[in-house]
């Protein structure tokens, strides 16, 4: 008998007798907080999708690897086909340990270590039952929308519109983007600060959200989990066969951080945090690579491009300009060109997000 199979029959025989389970040694409400670590691989709720691990709805019950239209690695399909079903004891083992429990699982959380941590996100995950939205099945009432939807033999020809034909651009396509959604779009930050939206945030507070959002994937200290970014360290190491190319020892310029945390982090729910939060995340990774030494330094617009990194002076100015075909404003050469070409050297990484092969990492498969 597979060692899945007890806690099967277990959660089938609860699911029996009560349609509603109750997590009595739980928490809920407290849960929701312990599982702010879990989100940027995973969602819950209205609307949840697969990220870059599965959703969780109706995860107490559902038997491992099997939330539908999610790509699960190989350990945790034949852990699921060996009757692993996630109820709240296979759960707490697998949050406490998920890489002694699922072995050979890909993901990048360490676990929970405090019994109660885990108790509050099973019961918070119980709160959870429902079908998916946004990944697997269309619920009920889209699936009858379809099946009563006219066939393209007998849908109605659409009305003639009366609409003027746009005429600007080359293709006529489109229309002009609005101030807004230029300005939604417009976000990228330069080095001397344009760009910088008004905000502020201190290093106590970067490290709270730094736990939530962001040790999960690059370690406590942005040492990094297994194959994620590391972000702290690696000084002197530039002329190494293998630099440690970081924050501190390589990037040339705090602005690049800003920008980057606010616009792709954290990985998964980009876009979701506020200006201060990122002035504050930016303030502790400063921190973390000792270019900031005061716990309660407090970065904002202000004094943003007072920070300079190590390694700027380091960084060649673009020269571009000067090259004949730009400065003569002549042809570039296309052709015969140079006598022999050759390779002179070889990136040794090309990817650096560790699922980039279509297999995720989340912390419950």
């Amino acid at each position: 008998m597979s060692k899945f199979r007890k806690g099967a029959l277990a959660v089938a025989g609860l699911i029996t007798l009560t349609a509603a389970p109750a997590w009595a040694e739980g928490d809920a409400a407290a849960g929701e907080k312990v599982f702010k670590k879990c989100t940027a691989c995973h969602a819950v709720g209205e609307g949840a999708k697969h990220k870059v691990g599965p959703q969780l709805n109706g995860v107490i019950g559902r038997t491992a690897g099997t939330a539908e239209g999610y790509k699960y690695s190989k350990a945790m399909i034949e852990a699921g086909s060996g009757g692993l079903i996630w109820n709240a004891e296979t759960v707490s083992q697998y949050l406490h340990d998920p890489k002694a429990f699922v072995k050979g699982n890909k993901m990048a959380f360490a676990g929970l270590k405090e019994d109660a941590d885990v108790a509050n996100v099973i019961a918070y995950l119980a709160d959870f039952p429902g079908a998916v939205t946004g990944a697997g099945e269309a619920p009920a009432a889209e699936a009858q929308v379809a099946e009563s939807a006219p066939t393209p033999e007998t849908a109605p020809a659409p009305a003639a519109a009366d609409t003027e034909i746009p005429d600007h651009g080359l293709l006529h396509l489109g229309r002009k983007a609005t101030e807004d959604e230029i300005a939604a779009w417009d976000i990228d930050i330069r080095p001397d600060g344009l760009g910088l939206p008004e905000g502020k945030g201190t290093v106590a507070r970067g490290e709270e959200l730094y736990v939530e959002n962001c040790a999960i994937c690059h370690g406590e200290f942005g040492e990094a989990v297994d194959r994620w970014p590391v972000l702290a360290g690696g000084h002197d190491t530039l002329k190494n066969e293998r630099p440690e190319k970081t924050i501190g020892s390589y990037w040339p310029h705090a602005s690049t951080v800003y920008d980057y945390i606010r616009r792709a982090m954290p990985f998964g729910s980009a876009r979701s945090l506020s200006d201060d939060d990122v002035y504050a995340l930016t303030a502790y990774v400063l921190y973390l690579n000792d270019v900031v030494t005061d716990q309660e330094f407090e970065l904002s617009k202000q004094n943003f491009t007072s920070i300079t990194l190590p390694n700027a002076d380091n960084f060649i100015p673009d020269d571009r300009l000067s090259e004949p075909h730009y400065a003569g404003k002549k042809e570039p050469c296309m052709k015969d060109c140079k006598p022999s070409v050759e390779i002179t050297a070889h990136a040794l990484v090309l990817d650096v997000t560790p699922d980039s092969d279509g297999e995720g990492q989340g912390a419950i498969e």
